[in-house]
């Protein structure tokens, strides 16, 4: 297995461009120029892994959805009631990693986590796809299924209960906002000599810093 895996490679040949330093002031600035270069290119770039501790300090990660960039926070949206949600409330700071092989980037970032207003939270929800919603109602998230025909059931409960209740949304229903204290941007090189550039927050502003490979 271990000469499999050393034989599989792990970036394109070709590779973007990327000069630290011209890199602009913010964090965001960044992040969005390589989210829509990302988008002609890769599959789901939008897709995150959104990581957490639970009660017990212990590590817990998953792939969700980036929901939006407003100001200095991304947003991701679950349910209150899933584990992430449950780890969220106990300890509210989060970890996002975005990940792109097919562009040899990878962008990290972390900091506090706080939910956005109801209403908010509530526009997300209604703006899901109609089964994603009825997914959502369905509940019970990570919780064992000891019969798959239970599934079935409880999501056509869920199915009738939206169709009858247009633009409800679930009180558990919650878009989490990520204020990073820290941003990394990480351009993969042939040559091994990886360029990495992190953000740090400094008050109202960021610091920009080179980092060795």
């Amino acid at each position: 297995m271990n000469r499999t895996l050393r034989g599989w490679p792990s970036f394109p040949e070709e590779l973007p461009e990327f000069d630290p330093a011209t890199a602009p002031e913010t964090p965001r600035e960044l992040f969005l120029e390589w989210l829509n270069e990302a988008g002609e290119h890769v599959l789901a770039p939008h897709a995150v892994t959104l990581s957490t501790v639970d009660a017990d300090g212990v590590p817990d990660a998953r792939v969700v959805i980036l929901k939006d960039v407003e100001g200095d926070t991304w947003a991701v949206a679950t349910s209150s009631e899933s584990p992430k949600g449950v780890q969220l409330a106990k300890n509210p700071h989060a970890a996002l990693t975005f990940f792109w092989p097919g562009r040899g980037r990878q962008i990290r970032l972390r900091g506090p986590v706080s939910p956005a207003e109801p209403e908010v939270s509530a526009a997300d929800f209604t703006a899901r796809p109609p089964a994603s919603q009825v997914e959502a109602f369905i509940g019970r998230q990570s919780q064992v299924l000891e019969d798959p025909a239970d599934l079935d059931g409880a999501a056509e409960e869920a199915r009738q209960w939206v169709e009858r209740n247009p633009g409800v949304a679930p009180e558990t229903w919650t878009r989490y906002l990520v204020t990073p204290s820290e941003v990394e941007f990480w351009q993969a090189s042939h040559d091994r000599r990886h360029r990495r550039l992190r953000y740090r927050r400094d008050g109202e502003t960021w610091r920009k810093e080179l980092l060795w490979p």
